[in-house]
């Protein structure tokens, strides 16, 4: 039995009313985790301020997908991974590359790879990054002001995924065609640094 209620805009509190109308509007129908963070306007807003900021950075929307990707597969968010899969399939990305991000291996092309290395580096040295792993992102192309970007990712992100797992939020029936579930521990989708 679940401690958290899956609200709607009239069961919702008053300061998540508008956001799950918002959210509803761009999806068209409310997403079960967006109603499980509704018991919290403040989580809601946080997390929906932070993603939009990210919408904004200046990773081209493949590249913040493969971010997203990279940060719900090592937090074994199920809902994460099937949403941004269906994302990735609109944004016309190679059925290699979805695969190889939903299993957490290497990407086939070395500069979004390198994005993919960079973001597991972050989460697991808690935003420490060692030098030489910054090197190899900075020398795939990116500039520093991208590696601030990635960590605005990870902060909405692992808002949205540590959320969606506390309150164990199902998969909505509009994503079943993109249902994801870990084959290991996250850990093991890391590669090796």
């Amino acid at each position: 039995m679940s401690v958290f209620t899956a609200h709607t805009a009239e069961t919702a509190p008053a300061g998540a009313r508008r956001s799950i109308e918002g959210v509803r509007g761009r999806f068209g129908w409310l997403p079960t985790p967006v109603a499980l963070m509704a018991d919290s306007p403040q989580l809601l807003t946080g997390f929906l301020t932070a993603s939009a900021g990210f919408e904004q950075t200046d990773l081209a929307p493949l590249e913040r997908e493969v971010v997203i990707l990279a940060i719900s597969t090592s937090h074994e968010c199920h809902f994460c991974v099937a949403l941004h899969t269906g994302k990735l399939t609109q944004l016309g990305a190679t059925a290699e590359l979805i695969t190889a991000l939903r299993a957490g291996s290497a990407l086939p092309e070395p500069r979004l790879e390198a994005l993919r290395r960079f973001t597991l580096a972050v989460l697991d040295h808690r935003g420490g990054v060692p030098d030489d792993e910054l090197d190899d992102f900075l020398s795939a192309g990116y500039q520093p002001r991208h590696a601030l970007d990635v960590v605005l990712g990870v902060g909405a992100y692992t808002m949205s995924t540590f959320a969606n797992r506390l309150t164990r939020a199902p998969l909505d029936p509009p994503l079943a065609a993109h249902a994801w579930t870990p084959t290991t521990r996250s850990s093991a989708n890391h590669a090796p640094h």
